[in-house]
C-alpha cells in the first residue's frame, strides 16, 4: 500500500465547516428538486405516458468520485414506448436536464435542438461520464437520424442561479417547455 492508502486525512475529516457546507448544499439542492417535482401533478405525466409513475428523487455518493442527486419525472423507462425527464445534479460537474425516449416514440429533433439540447450518442443511456465529460453528443440532424441506439437521449447543461427561488423558477420553466413538446397526440407515437 502506498502512503495514500495507509493514512487518513485527519485534517479533512475534522473540518466541520467544510462538511457542514457540503451537507447544507446537498440539502438545498434536494429541496429545490422536491419543490420542482411537486410543481407538476401526475396528470400532466399521464398525458405523456399511461405508465407514468410520477416523480422520484434518488441520491448517490459516487459517480466517478462525486455525489449526485436525480429527480426523475414521468418515470416510464420502457425501452420502446417510454419517456422520462431527469434533472441530474452531479456535484463538481454541473446540473443537467436529460430526456430519455423509447425507440417507438416520436423524436422531436428540431424542437429539442431549438431548446439547446444535444443528442446523446452513447450506446448506454446511463453513461453520464461519456455524455457529459467526453461530450459524446451532437446537434447534427443527419447524425441524429443515423443513430441506431434503440432509444433517444437528449441532454442540456443548466446554468445554476445561486438564488434558490430563481433556480426553481428556471427549472420549472424549462420543464414546462419539455412537457409541452412531449404532450403529443397518441397518434404521433410511431408504431
Amino acid at each position: 500500500m502506498d502512503k495514500f492508502q495507509n493514512s487518513l486525512d485527519i485534517e479533512l475529516w475534522l473540518n466541520k465547516d467544510l462538511i457542514q457546507r457540503q451537507n447544507l448544499l446537498k440539502t438545498q439542492f434536494t429541496s429545490v428538486l422536491e419543490d420542482v417535482g411537486n410543481s407538476f401533478p401526475k396528470e400532466i405525466f399521464d398525458k405523456i405516458s399511461a405508465k407514468s409513475k410520477g416523480t422520484k428523487i434518488s441520491k448517490g455518493n459516487d459517480l466517478l468520485g462525486f455525489p449526485y442527486l436525480v429527480l426523475d419525472l414521468i418515470r416510464d423507462f420502457d425501452p420502446i414506448t417510454g419517456s422520462n425527464i431527469r434533472l441530474l445534479n452531479w456535484f463538481g460537474n454541473g446540473l443537467f436536464i436529460t430526456i430519455l425516449l423509447g425507440s417507438k416514440r416520436e423524436n422531436p429533433v428540431k424542437e429539442f435542438i431549438d431548446l439547446e439540447f444535444s443528442f446523446g450518442l452513447s450506446e448506454n443511456q446511463w453513461d453520464y461520464p461519456d455524455l457529459i465529460l467526453n461530450r459524446n453528443l451532437t446537434t447534427d440532424e443527419g447524425k441524429i437520424a443515423e443513430a441506431k441506439l434503440g432509444f433517444y437521449h437528449w441532454i442540456k447543461p443548466i446554468q445554476v442561479d445561486p438564488d434558490l427561488l430563481v433556480l426553481n423558477q428556471n427549472l420549472c420553466k424549462s420543464l414546462k417547455k419539455i412537457l409541452g413538446i412531449l404532450s403529443l397526440p397518441a397518434e404521433q407515437v410511431r408504431n
